[in-house]
């Protein structure tokens, strides 16, 4: 009579028992062998076309298939939690419960919510317990409890208290609707933040996460975090992590820099991008030729997006000005233009900080001057009609011949040149003493001197207060004023400031600022303005 292979459907005829042989052995165990080869195959044939469909990414270069559990049916739960128990008549009677009983402690506050997608499990819990070996992690590795619990993104609250930070994992294409873009914007501004991870590498998800934060944030790019961003240094020390093997072999890691890709607003990183896995890290997977960090450098950039996350909540929480991204109005009836730089980059990490020390310098100082700021290229040809040009950001960045021509003439035509590392980073320090050296060649940025005009009009200044991240650098409360700067024709003709001043135009530096604390910031901003009025 025919029987079938248990697995795979395939039909045979029953003959009499073999003898047991080495040989005939051997032809059992391919047979098993080729008969699961065959069932697996068919079962994630059968979930991929259930669940995925056109367009999910699965034949685009770079795709990586969700591990084969998580293309089998789930196996039937070891128990039930008793909030999905059912008993359907009365149950006996609940023991007396002594009053001497111990208490159970209470549960840690929720921390992280991991975000599912309409296309099943395969898709956002290809890796279920990720996130959760993550937080035992943080347990043994800094002693900080803390749960999770999981969302849909329509469940999301856009108050960030609700559900501080947001995580979501994935393997295929994926993309919001218009409503769910509007909720998250409003979130990450209100304080929240965003963590995308590409499931074992899988690039689909990664571009698709992407093209998201762009659509929710189409004024800011979406750019690489340098390895000197406050994410990598909040706990650990990760300027440079462990990859495996798998990362190697694509070609696209030549160092060992962390690669997040990110969207910065205020100075504060709302969403993060990893290119590579961190799933598998936290899941403790050890399989070298996945795409994605070695266990230890997945834990720590975990623990380290933790601190960095907590610490710029609770510091968006207290600012008292207003986070709308939008620019404050303009000054009417202005009579002089301050410029800022537009350059291919993050030219803009603050809105409102230099209109609001132009308003600042109008009303504390009785100058009749006032100011209205513009935005406008190197490459303008009203360039010169602004006697002030304003330039600052985070990152590296790199001006064009023709800019960095039109740029050389403005100055040495007598025009001024204030620029700043925005909360003190050094990628853009480094960048922009280099870009003026291919500006201004044969010169380069000196100190200024401490008995320059600069630190007298029209305030007299000989130190000034720092933020408490700088003050744990240079272990000091205040410092002598810091300026660097290149003379032309006995004048300045570029001022620059290594620490943070916008921030502290706005009133409110971040918490791994490196700045000019607000008294000392506007001391200094209205002595540059004075100094461009009256040069």
């Amino acid at each position: 009579m025919p029987q079938e292979c248990p697995d795979s459907g395939r039909r045979f005829q029953k003959r009499a028992p073999l003898a047991q042989t080495p040989e005939t052995t051997v032809q059992i165990m391919k047979i098993v062998h080729i008969c699961s080869i065959l069932a697996a195959a068919a079962v994630s044939l059968s979930l991929h076309a259930e669940i995925l469909g056109p367009g999910d990414g699965s034949n685009e270069p770079g795709f990586v298939m969700p591990p084969a559990d998580a293309l089998k049916p789930p196996a039937p739960p070891a128990h039930i939690a008793s909030a999905e128990t059912y008993i359907p008549y009365p149950g006996p009677p609940a023991p007396s419960v002594a009053r001497t009983e111990k208490k159970m402690p209470p549960s840690p506050p929720v921390m992280f919510v991991k975000i599912k997608s309409d296309r099943g499990t395969v898709d956002w819990a290809a890796r279920p317990n990720d996130l959760n070996n993550l937080l035992k992690s943080m347990k043994q590795l800094i002693n900080v409890d803390f749960s999770m619990e999981v969302k849909s993104i329509d469940e999301v609250d856009p108050e960030p208290d609700a559900n501080p930070i947001l995580y979501r994992t994935g393997h295929f294409h994926f993309e919001f609707s218009t409503a769910q873009r509007e909720k998250l914007r409003e979130y990450l501004v209100k304080g929240g933040m965003i963590i995308f991870n590409p499931g074992m590498g899988s690039k689909p998800f990664y571009d698709s996460a992407i093209k998201e934060m762009q659509a929710i944030f189409p004024e800011v790019p979406v750019k690489r975090l340098g390895a000197n961003h406050p994410i990598f240094h909040s706990y650990y020390d990760l300027g440079t992590v462990q990859y495996r093997s798998g990362v190697r072999k694509t070609g696209e890691q030549p160092n060992n820099e962390p690669y997040f890709m990110g969207v910065e607003i205020n100075c504060r990183t709302v969403a993060v991008v990893s290119r590579w896995g961190m799933d598998i890290g936290w899941d403790a997977t050890d399989d070298d030729a996945l795409l994605g960090y070695k266990i230890d450098s997945a834990q720590q950039l975990g623990v380290d997006l933790l601190s960095y996350a907590t610490a710029e909540r609770a510091w968006a929480k207290n600012v008292t000005h207003s986070m709308q991204f939008v620019d404050k109005e303009k000054v009417t009836g202005s009579k002089m233009y301050i410029a800022q730089v537009i350059y291919n980059g993050e030219w803009k990490t603050r809105n409102d900080g230099l209109s609001v020390l132009l308003r600042q310098f109008n009303h504390r100082t009785g100058v009749p001057v006032k100011f209205e700021r513009r935005e406008m290229r190197l490459t303008d040809p009203k360039l010169s009609d602004s006697p002030i040009l304003y330039m600052h950001g985070h990152e590296d960045f790199v001006l064009s011949q023709d800019e960095a021509t039109r740029l050389h003439d403005y100055l040495k035509n007598g025009g001024l040149l204030v620029a700043e590392a925005c909360c003190g980073r050094s990628d853009f320090t480094n960048a922009f003493t280099r870009e003026m050296r291919k500006v201004l060649p044969g010169q380069s940025l000196e100190p200024v001197s401490p008995n320059a005009a600069i630190f007298s009009i029209p305030n007299k200044i000989s130190q000034i207060g720092v933020t408490p991240a700088l003050q744990a650098k240079l272990n000091a409360p205040t410092i002598a004023p810091k300026l660097m700067g290149v003379q032309q024709d006995g004048h300045y003709s570029v001022i620059f400031s290594p620490y943070g001043l916008i921030a502290g135009w706005e009133m409110a530096p971040g918490p791994y600022s490196m700045s000019c604390d607000t008294a000392g910031a506007l001391a200094l901003g209205e002595n540059l303005l004075m100094y461009g009025v009256t040069q």
